[in-house]
């Protein structure tokens, strides 16, 4: 355990993250004036201080028997914007010596890093001023700066003809899998354990859509997006079932992007897809996450390449013209050999997009850091960029998660005209989002400044001028099934509390 001790109680989960980030194989603990404990770091591990002044901030570094130690000046008038990146700033260029180590997104430890880009250039910003800001201030290199730039700007093409600001999507949760991957810490249960369930499940989603009907009178949602879990675990007639709900809702010649992640190729098959495709689904998402099947074995994958392969051409076939591909690098065992044979494998079968996940384990996976002893090279991250431009593809929507392999990223590519829409409002909070099911967050956006809204976001504030973005105020619907079913009156007053404000 490495110890980071401060005489501050505030920031403790920027300082939490951004030392994770030098160590990720090892638990940090942050302890402030009110933690009242002296324990140490762990041998062999260095021991950090941190002490706020009245002008300053100064960290010191024991380890090997020495101490190293830096600082940086504050004064009253800084934001608190301002001293948490001067703060930043200071463990970033202290820790980055010792450990000889490079981030490539430097100290920023948010996992929205598009959304600086994003505000600026709404604020009338030139990329040149942009990528100062994201270099100086936050020491992310210049290749990630520009990544995020480029996405903000294809960002605002793509909702150009959105009614972002007026319009809402709407995420229907299906929490339902074969199996639940070792890798995995989404709301998942397997099938099997739970089919009993699915009935009453449906119903209690049917009452919150409702709901959600009624509070947005009548409107027809800008785009749906059918996740989990796998949606394509239930049957063919409970699909039909789920569908014809949503048909009987709403006006679906009227919705932008239709999605449904049907993930799991073991859950596939021609009588599912036929249901899709007469409810006129736009998007599906055929995952592999890789093509060897030894590592589909050990994250806890039911099926092999062959089977990703099989579903694929089927969907095609049956006249899916819109399906997504996505893939996890580092994971258990795989090296750049490996990774290249599953990005031969999707150049081969020439998805229209394709999604790069930086393998981030979760405490509630089975597969815990400990397992993962890769740390990926940036020439796999480069690997990937370069299979997607081969193929056509272009970065569209951006994210990064807690304990990322390699302080890497989440990157969706695209060609031209089959972007996910929903993944860009859901990412970068700029349309509301009306969630129902287990472990569904809802989000409604307010203007900054309302009363209603918390501080949220501020990492533009002290750099551009008002008014700042839009705040997203959250719901979240309980992630238990059995619970959300008994509880479902609970989870349509959040919905209404949340909506009629």
């Amino acid at each position: 355990m490495l110890v980071v001790s401060t005489n501050k109680n505030d920031f403790e989960y920027d300082i939490h993250s951004l030392v994770k980030a030098f160590y990720p194989g090892v638990k940090v603990k942050v302890l402030t004036p009110a933690a009242e404990s002296d324990i140490s770091s762990t041998l062999g591990l260095p021991d950090l201080i941190i002490n706020f002044f009245d002008e300053r901030i100064l960290l010191m570094l024991y380890a090997d028997g020495e101490c190293l130690a830096a600082g940086i000046d504050i004064h009253q008038q800084m934001s608190r914007l301002e001293e948490k990146n001067a703060l930043k700033q200071l463990i970033y260029h202290l820790l980055s010596a010792h450990t000889e180590t490079v981030l490539p997104w430097g100290a920023l430890t948010g996992i929205r890093p598009v959304k600086i880009p994003a505000t600026m250039l709404a604020r009338g910003c030139s990329d040149d001023e942009i990528i100062k800001v994201m270099q100086a201030d936050y020491l992310c290199s210049s290749e990630k700066s520009k990544l995020a730039l480029e996405i903000a700007h294809r960002e605002r093409e793509i909702l150009t003809a959105i009614d972002y600001r007026g319009g809402y999507s709407l995420y229907v949760s299906i929490p339902f899998c074969p199996s639940t991957c070792h890798y995995c810490s989404f709301t998942s249960y397997p099938i099997a354990k739970w089919q009993r369930y699915v009935g009453e499940y449906l119903t209690a989603l049917f009452r919150e859509l409702t709901v959600v009907r009624e509070v947005w009178q009548g409107k027809c949602p800008t785009t749906i997006y059918i996740g989990g879990g796998t949606p394509t675990t239930l049957t063919a007639a409970d699909l039909e079932r789920l569908l014809a709900e949503l048909a009987m809702s709403f006006d679906l010649s009227k919705v932008n992007e239709f999605c449904v992640e049907a993930g799991r190729p073991d859950s596939i098959d021609e009588d599912k897809l036929a249901v899709l495709m007469r409810y006129g689904v736009s998007r599906i998402s055929i995952n592999p996450q890789s093509m060897n099947d030894e590592t589909l074995k050990l994250i806890g994958r039911g099926h092999t390449a062959l089977q990703v392969r099989e579903k694929f051409h089927l969907a095609r076939e049956m006249g899916f013209d819109n399906i997504n591909m996505d893939l996890i690098f580092g994971l258990p065992g795989e090296n750049a050999a490996d990774v290249k044979i599953t990005l031969d494998a999707i150049s081969e079968l020439q998805p229209d997009s394709m999604t790069v996940h930086a393998l981030a384990i979760k405490r509630a996976a089975k597969l815990t850091e400990s397992v993962n002893e890769n740390h990926i090279e940036a020439e796999i991250m480069k690997m990937g960029e370069l299979t997607a431009a081969a193929m056509g593809m272009y970065p569209y929507y951006l994210y990064r998660q807690k304990n990322i392999s390699g302080n890497f990223e989440n990157v969706g590519y695209a060609k031209p005209q089959h972007y996910g829409i929903y993944n860009i409002l859901m990412m970068e909070e700029v349309q509301a989002i009306a969630a129902i099911g287990a472990g569904g967050v809802s989000k409604r956006l307010f203007s900054a400044g309302d009363g209603n809204v918390s501080s949220g976001d501020e990492y533009v504030s002290s750099l551009l001028p008002a008014p700042l973005p839009p705040k997203a105020v959250r719901r979240d619907n309980v992630k238990e099934v059995d619970l959300y079913i008994a509880r479902i009156d609970e989870m349509l007053e959040r919905k209404r509390e949340l909506f009629a404000r």
